[in-house]
């Protein structure tokens, strides 16, 4: 049995996917998968009719531990809320009760969602309290697989309207320096590949960066050419950075966590060029994302 977290999220529903297009029913007409849902309603008519649900959230020690009753596999994602009122304690509040429902429900292999920068990454924010997670969950002695993506593609379909409109997207990030960047959809796949794998074992971290060694600058240029219109990059400061996500509704704990995380990015460079590409596990380059998702910014 496989449970998988945030089925309805960017990279679970995703995940989920891909495990219902390779792994086969069971007699009772289920798919062997098990997916934790806080809104049943929002998962696709497939996967009501193909899976087992739980509702609830992952973060209550009862529903995790009622998902992963005789379940061996697990897909791990702690949901970023922008609402939260300390990063730390959000990421705490969701790994806390998961050592304890692995030693007591027989789960032998989780595939989680982090991020690069192990051994790096200091004061980084969301960065950091991911890679708090990962030690957590690597202490029980699970068999354990870390995704660990840089910059996510997808990042930038929140500035739409942006691009559309005006012609140009924001990052406080160096826009002259290489930054990394993977697919989501490369991380749904190498997830459900490793959760239907039953041979691997131990604890290792599966870094998935793209092909690309584009700056913010070159990312401007190739989103010109998808959409054959000029687009521009233009750096923002941290403090604009926090100001802005806080402008929009995000506590001041969580926006103060970005910022310090693209500070971080900024002056350890844990995103830059000095990270190899993986195309084994994340092969969709830049310019392949952009005429994929180009309808949004059309």
């Amino acid at each position: 049995m496989i449970v998988v977290t945030t089925p309805t999220g960017q990279i679970g529903r995703q995940v989920i996917d891909r495990l219902l297009d390779r792994h086969p029913d069971t007699p009772d007409g289920t798919a062997g998968i098990r997916v934790i849902a806080r809104d049943p309603a929002r998962l696709s008519a497939r996967v009501r009719a193909h899976v087992e649900v739980v509702r609830g959230s992952h973060a209550d020690p009862a529903v995790l531990k009622e998902a992963c009753a005789g379940a061996d596999r697990l897909f791990w994602l702690v949901p970023p809320t922008p609402s939260a009122d300390s990063v730390e304690g959000h990421f705490r509040d969701f790994t806390e009760p998961l050592p304890e429902v692995i030693a007591g429900q027989g789960i032998e292999r989780v595939v989680s969602v982090s991020t690069l920068g192990r051994g790096v990454a200091k004061n980084a924010g969301q960065i950091s309290a991911s890679l708090a997670m990962d030690e957590t969950i690597a202490a029980t002695g699970v068999h354990y697989r870390a995704l660990c993506p840089p910059f996510l593609m997808e990042n930038l379909l929140g500035q739409a309207a942006s691009i559309r409109d005006e012609g140009v997207f924001f990052l406080a990030l160096a826009e002259d320096r290489v930054l990394r960047t993977c697919a989501t959809g490369d991380i749904a796949a190498t997830a459900a590949r490793l959760l239907l794998d039953g041979s691997w074992t131990g604890q290792d971290d599966v870094p998935l960066v793209g092909p690309d060694d584009l700056s913010p600058e070159g990312m401007a240029q190739v989103v010109s050419a998808v959409l054959d219109r000029p687009v521009r990059v233009q750096r923002t400061s941290s403090a604009d950075y926090k100001a802005t996500m806080t402008r929009f509704g995000t506590s001041d704990a969580w926006a103060q966590g970005l910022a310090d995380m693209v500070g971080a990015i900024n002056d350890q460079g844990f995103y830059g060029a000095a990270q190899p590409s993986t195309p084994e596990t994340a092969p969709t380059g830049f310019r392949r994302w952009c005429e994929e998702a180009r309808k949004p910014v059309a």
